[in-house]
């Protein structure tokens, strides 16, 4: 019973020896989008920034939950030919919808440097408005609103991508999240986020 006992204690400090917590912070460059059903197709530039932590638990799988700033959203673009107003009319919409999003990442260890990553993710929306500029001939109008109001609090999403890690310390990662819920809580929308996402991070 005692060398039992010493085996479970043997095996209880290997995996606590083989387990890896490390914490770290990251920043990124963004090309967000809405998709869906008549959804706007532009690309808009766009950042992100927060904090990490990964639990690796054996070599080969780890747990890499985050709390990250993102601004998102998207462009329209449209040309109108109204009978009664001479020449085109061109409005340009262009959405900011941010967000804090927590991803949890569950990470597979392809190499030792690299990870195949997957998991869902929540956000919460922080600030919304969209700036229309409308062109008829030379003249030129620009006006920006609030749609706080019209748009949901949470948004859900599924990430997958992959991580490099340059150093013990340093990675690069890249990833796109696809949302699958509707962004504006308005009839008639189906515009979902979409977010490619390349970032820097360092873990300590």
């Amino acid at each position: 019973m005692k060398k039992f006992f010493v085996l479970i204690a043997a095996a209880i400090v290997s995996m606590s020896a083989m387990a890896q917590v490390q914490f770290g912070g990251k920043v990124g460059f963004d090309m967000t989008h809405f998709w869906g059903e008549d959804a706007p197709s532009g690309l808009q530039p766009n950042y992100q920034v927060g904090l990490m932590m990964e639990y690796k638990f054996n070599p080969k799988f780890a747990i890499a939950p985050e709390v990250v700033f993102a601004a998102q959203g998207g462009k329209a673009t449209e040309n109108v030919d109204y009978e009664d107003v001479p020449g085109i009319i061109e409005a340009k919409g262009t959405f900011h919808t941010n967000y804090i999003n927590v991803p949890l990442m569950l990470k597979f260890y392809a190499t030792p440097n690299f990870s195949i990553d997957f998991g869902p993710q929540v956000g919460f929306n922080v600030y919304s408005k969209m700036t229309v500029s409308g062109k008829v001939g030379s003249v030129e109008a620009k006006e920006t609103m609030d749609l706080k109001d019209n748009t949901k609090t949470v948004d859900f999403g599924v990430g997958l991508g992959a991580t490099y890690n340059l150093t013990d310390n340093a990675f690069v990662q890249a990833r796109y999240t696809l949302g699958l819920t509707n962004v504006f809580d308005v009839p008639e929308s189906h515009e979902k986020n979409g977010n490619a996402q390349i970032a820097f991070g360092m873990k300590f």
